[in-house]
């Protein structure tokens, strides 16, 4: 598994190896050891996937303290536009965004840590996306930051006449109105 950081170190990319022959393909999707070997100790509680059409738009979410989660994302079918802005309180990246298309054909992950904001915009006709999560889902906790905010300046590939939300993503706060997250001295996890 190819494993390489991104503009924002903390937040990795692996790429598995995928074998293929007449009747299919194979890959390893997770491995423990590769995996802490390049973002950190982890023990995943819980499982998610959703589907959407093209132009859905789902972020940028993410958890308050002491339910703050680390997501290890990717597309089974289909193919997304993935970002992950950092919200950590002091992190000299603070404000920063990454991207990265994660598509069924590549099979590529995004590691996205505790400390950041996460969203993503379905490119393909549809879209199924997972993700493993290092923390439950505490609905009391659940934060996020609006998606268009000029201060992340994230393009997302899409038109804006094509970018479908949820009520409770387009009233999301700027970054500027929200608290950083101050994370435990563990780290981003």
């Amino acid at each position: 598994m190819q494993c390489t950081p991104t503009a924002i170190p903390d937040v990795v990319v692996f790429q598995p190896r995928v074998f293929g022959d007449s009747r299919g393909y194979f890959l390893e999707t997770f491995r423990k050891d590769i995996f802490e070997a390049h973002a950190g100790k982890v023990e995943f509680v819980q499982d998610n996937e959703s589907k959407s059409h093209y132009g859905v738009l789902r972020g940028l979410h993410y958890q308050k303290p002491p339910f703050t989660q680390g997501k290890l994302v990717r597309v089974i079918s289909g193919s997304v536009l993935d970002v992950a802005v950092d919200i950590r309180k002091g992190s000299p990246t603070f404000g920063k965004h990454v991207t990265q298309v994660l598509d069924s054909e590549k099979k590529n992950m995004m590691w996205v840590p505790r400390g950041f904001a996460h969203g993503f915009v379905v490119l393909s006709g549809q879209a199924v996306f997972s993700y493993k999560c290092d923390n439950y889902y505490a609905p009391d906790h659940d934060a996020g930051v609006r998606w268009n905010d000029p201060a992340l300046g994230i393009d997302w590939t899409v038109g804006l006449h094509d970018v479908e939300l949820s009520e409770k993503d387009a009233g999301q706060p700027l970054l500027d109105e929200i608290e950083p997250l101050e994370l435990d001295k563990g780290g981003t996890r």
